[in-house]
C-alpha cells in the first residue's frame, strides 16, 4: 500500500460525492448540513489535490467532466464502504432490522442472487429478504418493492437510480444440440438454427435483428416466459439461447458461440425510492447489492434481450 498516495481529506470526497448526486451545490449542501461556499471549498480543495477538474458549468446546472465520472463510482464504492464500517463498529448493522423486498428476473433471482443474500444475512441478522421474482417492471413508487434492478434507466420522480454494471451476453448453446446441429460460425449462420423463445418472440426478433441475426418466427420452436425455464430447455439441446456471460460461462455443457463478435452490452440499474436516504435497512441492502454488482463483477443473470 502506497500511504502517501493517499492525502485527501474524507469530508472533502463526501462534498463532491453530494454534489454529484445532488445535482448542484446549494442541494448538497441542504443535504449535508452545510453551507454553500463551505462546500465549494471543499470541491476545490479536492481538485486541487487530484489535480483534476471534476465539475463544469453548463449554465446555471454542473456537469461532472470525464475525471469526475471516473471518480464518481470509485467514490460511491468508499462511501457505502465508510458506512458499513461505521455500522459495524457500533454494532449498528446487528441492530438494523426490518423486511427488504428486491425485485429482479427469475434467472437472477435464482441463479445471481442467493450470494450476496447469504452476505446481508450475516452482515445484519435483524433483515429479512424477500426476492420477487418477476420479469416485468414493478413499481417503486407504490411500494410493490424496495429495491428493484433494471436495465433502463427510470424516468419516474422520486426514485434513485445507480448504474452498477454493464453486463456482457452471447448466444449459448449445449454441446449436445451444437454435435447434432453444427456450430454457427458467423451471425448469418444463426437463422438455419433453433432459438429458444423468452417472452414476446416477435420483439425479440426486433431486438436482434438490427445485429444481424437473421431470425424469423420459424426458429422459435421452443420457449418460455420465465427464464429459469428457458435456461433449462436451452442446457438440454432445444436450441440456442442469449444468456448473460456471468450465467452462461460457468454452465456445464454449454458453449459460448461467435467467440469473434462482439458481445450484447446490457446496463444493470439499481433503483430504490428516496427512503433509501433514510431507511437504515435499505439502505445497508442497497450498498451491499452495489458492492457487489460492481467489485465480484457479477452479470445482471438475466436472459438477453429487450427491454
Amino acid at each position: 500500500m502506497n500511504w502517501q498516495s493517499i492525502a485527501f481529506d474524507w469530508n472533502q470526497v463526501r462534498a463532491f460525492w453530494a454534489t454529484a448526486e445532488e445535482g448542484s451545490f446549494s442541494a448538497a449542501a441542504r443535504a449535508l448540513g452545510q453551507t454553500q461556499p463551505t462546500l465549494g471549498r471543499q470541491v476545490a480543495a479536492l481538485e486541487q489535490t487530484l489535480g483534476v477538474t471534476l465539475f463544469e458549468r453548463a449554465g446555471r446546472a454542473l456537469m461532472l467532466t470525464k475525471a469526475g465520472l471516473d471518480l464518481l463510482e470509485h467514490t460511491r464504492a468508499m462511501g457505502a464502504a465508510a458506512e458499513r464500517m461505521a455500522l459495524t463498529a457500533s454494532g449498528a448493522a446487528q441492530e438494523v432490522e426490518g423486511q427488504v423486498r428486491i425485485t429482479a428476473s427469475d434467472v437472477m433471482c435464482a441463479l445471481i442472487l442467493p450470494p450476496v443474500v447469504a452476505r446481508i444475512r450475516h452482515a445484519a441478522p435483524g433483515v429479512g429478504i424477500e426476492l420477487v421474482a418477476a420479469n416485468d417492471i414493478r413499481d417503486l413508487q407504490r411500494r410493490e418493492a424496495d429495491i428493484a434492478i433494471r436495465h433502463v434507466r427510470p424516468e419516474q420522480p422520486g426514485l434513485t437510480a445507480r448504474l452498477v454494471q454493464e453486463a456482457t451476453a452471447r448466444p449459448y448453446a449445449a454441446t449436445a444440440y451444437l454435435e447434432g446441429r453444427g456450430r454457427p460460425e458467423t451471425v448469418a449462420d444463426m437463422g438455419a438454427h433453433d432459438f429458444i423463445g423468452f417472452g414476446d418472440v416477435a420483439r425479440m426478433i426486433g431486438f436482434l435483428a438490427p445485429l444481424g441475426y437473421p431470425l424469423t418466427e420459424a426458429n422459435f420452436r421452443v420457449g418460455s416466459e420465465n427464464g429459469v425455464v428457458a435456461w433449462e430447455l436451452a442446457r438440454q439441446g432445444l436450441g440456442i439461447a442469449m444468456m448473460v456471460d456471468d450465467v452462461g460461462g460457468p454452465t456445464p455443457g454449454m458453449e459460448a458461440l461467435l467467440p469473434g463478435v462482439e458481445p450484447l452490452r446490457i446496463p444493470v440499474w439499481l433503483v430504490t425510492h428516496r427512503e433509501v436516504h433514510t431507511s437504515k435497512r435499505i439502505r445497508l441492502v442497497f450498498d451491499m447489492l452495489a458492492e457487489f454488482f460492481a467489485g465480484a463483477g457479477r452479470g445482471p443473470g438475466v436472459p438477453a434481450g429487450p427491454g
